[in-house]
């Protein structure tokens, strides 16, 4: 009888029974609390008759870390079944998450197409190319003929459309990287490459056309070289050697000469003149802009300056800020302006000149930050003081007029 009696006693012990459920291989546990009242042997059989009968009752417990395919499924029937109830029609916010975060072939309509292809050709760059031709164009010393300065400007800017273009085109997997590229039209897939293609070839060859035929065949041999340097020796070298800012300093200096040949026929050294001052501006211009955007050039995979060569790429930029100062003092020099354009020009690019300073000595974003921004006035204040400087053709004539008659009395008095 003690015998059966300390059995019963330790009874309570076997009264703590552990619920095992079992899924997917996952295991869950739940514990019943110990009662606080002790019943007598008999209860206690009774007790656990009906706990085992529970056990059969109870709901296998699904595992905390279930797979997200199956919980996402069980929440959207939860909601759609909670749509139908309230009886809108409309479809529940998860699933229209979901339909907005998956891929969609994105259709093209024609009411934004004007901006797609805007975006397409760089329309900024384009117009401070077409700019650039046209004072060029103005600084050359012949009279002014509108036919050709519009035939040049449009010629100039469809070709400038088509090296934007298929540049674009080359660069889509390298754009896609970049924070400052990875909106444009090609990356984000709103213009197949095929009609960009096209885009590009509709712009390039009535653009090339124009400028041979409605212009001069030297202007169009300078337009259609321009495109072979910016988008088949440029472009590649982007990825391969720093030497590319040189080559795309050559590019933006191409304009202004394409401005002054169409004027004249020819190639002279007020062309050169105009185009050293648009390749030395080039220099503070564009390292102080790749100076804030290191990090986006080297992920993108592109050789820059900034990246490889800091120091290098901010002695650059102080060179070629003086060098203004000098092909400023050059432009009278050849007979193209008079003196008094290096002196009103002295002042902006000194301070040109002192931001360029700057850039080097402190090398932080906001001393490239300030030379970026002054370069874009800078160079539209300098063109527009150096056309107001311009020699007029009528002291020009008078001069050659001086010129030959010093030159016939020389004979004459040579003659017996």
């Amino acid at each position: 009888l003690s015998g059966k009696l300390r059995q019963f006693q330790a009874s309570p012990f076997v009264r703590r029974i552990r619920y095992v459920t079992q899924y997917n291989k996952d295991l869950s546990q739940r514990a019943k609390p110990k009662s606080d009242s002790v019943a007598s042997p008999f209860r206690e059989s009774q007790q656990l008759d009906q706990e085992k009968k529970v056990i059969h009752k109870i709901i296998p417990i699904s595992p905390v870390h279930q797979p997200l395919s199956k919980t996402s499924n069980r929440n959207e029937l939860r909601e759609m079944k909670l749509a139908a109830e309230i009886g809108g029609s409309a479809t529940p916010l998860r699933a229209e998450s979901k339909e907005e975060r998956q891929w969609k072939e994105m259709k093209l309509r024609l009411d934004d197409l004007p901006g797609i292809l805007a975006r397409l050709s760089k329309i900024k760059l384009t117009a401070l190319v077409v700019c650039t031709a046209s004072a060029g164009f103005a600084m050359a010393p012949v009279p002014f003929d509108l036919t050709c300065f519009l035939l040049a400007s449009l010629g100039t800017g469809l070709a400038s459309c088509a090296a934007n273009s298929i540049n674009q085109f080359f660069e889509v997997p390298f754009d896609s990287n970049m924070n400052r590229t990875k909106n444009r039209p090609l990356v984000r897939g709103q213009i197949s490459p095929l009609l960009a293609v096209c885009f590009a070839a509709s712009c390039g060859v009535p653009g090339i056309a124009l400028l041979t035929l409605g212009v001069n065949p030297l202007t169009g041999a300078l337009g259609a070289f321009n495109i072979f340097l910016y988008t088949c020796c440029y472009t590649p070298m982007k990825r391969m050697s720093i030497a590319n800012t040189w080559v795309g300093a050559v590019v933006g200096a191409i304009p202004p000469v394409m401005g002054w040949t169409a004027a004249t026929g020819s190639l002279d050294a007020g062309a050169l003149l105009l185009g050293g001052i648009l390749y030395s501006w080039q220099f503070p211009h564009f390292n102080a802009l790749s100076w804030g955007l290191r990090e986006d050039y080297s992920r993108g995979g592109y050789c820059m300056m900034s990246v490889t060569h800091p120091g290098l790429c901010r002695r650059v930029a102080l060179r070629h800020c003086v060098a203004l100062i000098g092909l400023s003092t050059v432009a009278p020099v050849l007979d193209i302006t008079t003196w008094t354009f290096p002196i009103i020009s002295l002042p902006i690019n000194l301070y040109i000149s002192y931001l360029g300073f700057r850039f080097y000595r402190d090398a932080d974003r906001s001393s490239s930050r300030k030379l970026f921004f002054c370069s874009l006035w800078h160079l539209p204040m300098l063109l527009l003081v150096m056309f107001s400087c311009k020699k007029s053709l009528l002291e020009k004539e008078e001069k050659g007029d001086l010129h030959g008659g010093n030159h016939g009395r020389a004979m004459e008095i040579r003659l017996p």
